[in-house]
């Protein structure tokens, strides 16, 4: 075995391993911080709903690139554990507004609070706010290709 391999990543390999490896170890350290919830990345459509109360299920569709069969499981999982709601809309009856519970406005705050400790621990500082802005610029292309 290589030395400079690490969690089956080499320096050979694409950076979209290195990517996920970093997302798979930080749902690992928000999971033993939150060890009673099993949210995992399910907790990001929380946060989006947290962000825009009143979004609808095709907004989620659109944002996270799921189906709508998907995204309709997980919103009826947060809604089952009292994370969010779903109230008919008054425009439109056919379709939902999304907001979260007083349980979902409780997670938000302290899952950011544990996300920016994370990030200091591993040593994402302001310093690396140019190479954040260029990750964000290839995650938007790559949402682009597949459009």
């Amino acid at each position: 075995m290589e030395e400079d391999i690490f969690q089956a990543i080499s320096k050979k390999s694409p950076l979209i391993a290195w990517i996920h490896n970093i997302s798979l170890n930080q749902e690992k350290y928000m999971k033993s911080k939150f060890k009673q919830l099993n949210l995992g990345h399910d907790v990001r459509y929380i946060m989006f709903i947290y962000d825009n109360p009143n979004c609808s299920q095709e907004e989620l569709v659109n944002m996270f690139g799921q189906s709508k069969g998907n995204i309709a499981k997980v919103l009826k999982k947060l809604e089952d554990e009292n994370y969010i709601k779903r109230e008919i809309n008054p425009e439109n009856r056919r379709k939902y507004m999304l907001t979260t519970t007083k349980k979902g406005d409780e997670l938000v705050p302290k899952y950011r609070q544990y996300s920016r400790q994370w990030e200091q621990e591993v040593g994402i500082t302001e310093d690396d706010e140019e190479l954040l802005k260029r990750i964000k610029e290839i995650a938007i292309n790559a949402s682009k290709l597949v459009e």
